[in-house]
């Protein structure tokens, strides 16, 4: 099903203009919910069924006003202000009673046997926002104003970023397109984990990137980093996976890998995506202050590349 997905190409710029609607980026899991009659399934990027994950989403859908619909959305967490949090996401099962795990939904494919996907944005929005009114299904609606206006509000509300959107677009389902622009407010994207750096009981660093990109240090507490190296130590290899070590480059804001280092590492197969935030890239391409928020279970490690930053 991942073919059936519309990626979105990062920006630093928001466009500008009528023929672009504005909605909020959520930091949560792109996943489409799919329903036939009362059977409901959710499936993520990766193809990943997340049915079971999350019970109350499935029920939510049930309640649209179709008897069968293929809609593309946002699952996330969001705590009793509606701020969102991909952490409380990842660790629903222990995060406190007060997140809510809502869908928010921003477009639709098919409906009641007919394609959707060759209708302009604007037409499939407005049929989506009357099949789940009602529901306990959430709507994506556009955001008003001009640019730097919809920047203001979405940074005071300490939400991740906009997304843009072409009115009459079309759903290309499978590419990375221009027709759908993301701007993140905050500096943070995936990244491929290519392996870890041990200590004697647990990690000192992440390794992040195919590309080296550096060393990831903050963000872990005790049971993550616990889950984490489990599920690591699952995917060890004796390759190392990135193709710019060693380096013996080092700087006041990052750190390469000399050659000597490299033979204390443990790589791993590229499979394992995290969401890193930092305060910038450095001359020498690498994070500076890169903090770990989360593996991200819906994202296909083929699928990330380096994300232009604002």
């Amino acid at each position: 099903m991942s073919r059936n997905i519309f990626y979105m190409t990062a920006v630093t710029q928001l466009p500008e203009g009528e023929e672009w609607i504005y909605e909020v980026k959520w930091d949560g899991y792109r996943v489409l919910a799919l329903k036939d009659g009362d059977i409901v399934r959710l499936l993520s990027l990766k193809q990943r069924d997340l049915t079971t994950d999350f019970p109350g989403i499935v029920q939510a859908v049930r309640g649209i006003n179709a008897e069968t619909a293929l809609i593309d959305g946002e699952v996330v967490a969001v705590d009793s202000k509606g701020y969102p949090s991909f952490q409380a996401l990842q660790n629903r099962a222990t995060s406190r009673r007060e997140w809510q795990i809502l869908y928010y939904t921003f477009d639709l494919l098919s409906l009641d046997g007919d394609d959707w996907t060759k209708k302009p944005l604007h037409e499939r929005k407005t049929k989506l926002h009357e099949i789940v009114t009602g529901s306990d299904v959430r709507f994506n609606g556009d955001l008003h104003g001009k640019p730097k206006a919809i920047i203001r509000t979405i940074q005071h509300a300490g939400l991740e970023g906009i997304v843009a959107k072409q009115r009459d677009s079309l759903y290309r389902a499978g590419t990375r397109v221009t027709s759908w622009l993301k701007f993140k407010i905050d500096k943070g994207q995936e990244f491929v984990i290519g392996g870890y750096k041990p200590d004697a009981r647990s990690f000192r660093s992440l390794l992040a990137g195919l590309l080296f990109a550096g060393k990831v240090r903050q963000g872990f507490n005790p049971t993550s980093r616990r889950r984490l190296l489990e599920t690591m130590r699952q995917l060890l290899s004796n390759k190392c996976p990135f193709h710019n070590l060693p380096s013996s480059r080092k700087s006041h804001f990052g750190e390469g890998i000399t050659i000597d280092e490299m033979k204390e590492l443990c790589w791993l197969k590229p499979k394992l995506v995290a969401h890193v935030s930092f305060t910038e890239w450095t001359d020498y391409g690498l994070l500076r202050h890169a903090t770990f928020h989360g593996l991200r279970e819906d994202k296909d490690a083929r699928q990330v590349i380096r994300e232009i930053q604002p």
